[in-house]
């Protein structure tokens, strides 16, 4: 039966990968590096804001030491704050969805490979912090996916606040990356996929694919987990 869900953030619940992308593009340029939207969803989209400062710079013959890329990353949080509050980022479908579940006791949780600096500029003002139990970002875990350690962390966070454990396999994920998916899988937990960054084929690792989730139904999701 289903207990919980948790959610990737960019890509599923804000369209903002477009906004990070822009937002290291900005810093690069100091070092002539341009990272076209291919290359970002093909090589970088899974990474935290670390490792993509690391391999894109290697990607261009460049060497970055640890105290470089915190200072990048310092410079980059402020660039994608500024651009995000520009326009209203929540993806269409969502708000309704989250309120679907909420009418029917889902426990929900976020666990996004973003910084929470990031989140809370996207999610401010918006009322949807209130739908969830716990969110879990790159300051929390060390492991990128598809390491599971994220999603591992969150239903440990939603569980520390229930009498009666929630097992995994009680557990859906819904993410738009095939290795936020394998990531999924790895911690034993059903996949629901949106076709918001990736075509279905590249989210076969989903037991569902959706194109919105405001067309998902509760029953569906009950089916997952039976």
């Amino acid at each position: 039966m289903l207990k919980a869900i948790i959610f990737d953030f960019d890509g599923v619940i804000s369209d903002t990968e477009r906004t990070h992308l822009q937002a290291f593009n900005k810093i690069l340029a100091k070092y002539n590096i341009e990272i076209s939207e291919t290359d970002y969803y093909k090589d970088y989209l899974g990474l935290n804001d670390y490792e993509g400062f690391k391999e894109m710079a290697k990607a261009h013959n460049h060497q970055l030491d640890d105290e470089e890329i915190e200072n990048l990353m310092t410079q980059k949080g402020k660039i994608f704050e500024k651009l995000a509050k520009t326009k209203s980022n929540i993806i269409e479908g969502t708000p309704e969805f989250l309120g679907m579940l909420k009418q029917n006791g889902i426990k929900m949780a976020i666990c996004s490979g973003a910084v929470r600096n990031d989140i809370d500029a996207i999610l401010s003002g918006t009322g949807l912090p209130d739908f969830f139990e716990t969110i879990i970002t790159a300051d929390d875990v060390k492991e990128s996916k598809p390491d599971p350690a994220g999603f591992n962390l969150a239903l440990q966070k939603l569980n520390e606040k229930q009498e009666r454990k929630i097992q995994p396999a009680e557990c859906i994920v819904v993410e738009d990356s095939p290795w936020g998916l394998e990531a999924a899988n790895r911690a034993g937990m059903h996949t629901l996929a949106v076709t918001n960054s990736y075509t279905a084929d590249e989210l076969n690792k989903a037991e569902k694919v959706v194109t919105n989730l405001g067309e998902v139904t509760i029953d569906e999701l009950q089916k997952l987990c039976t």
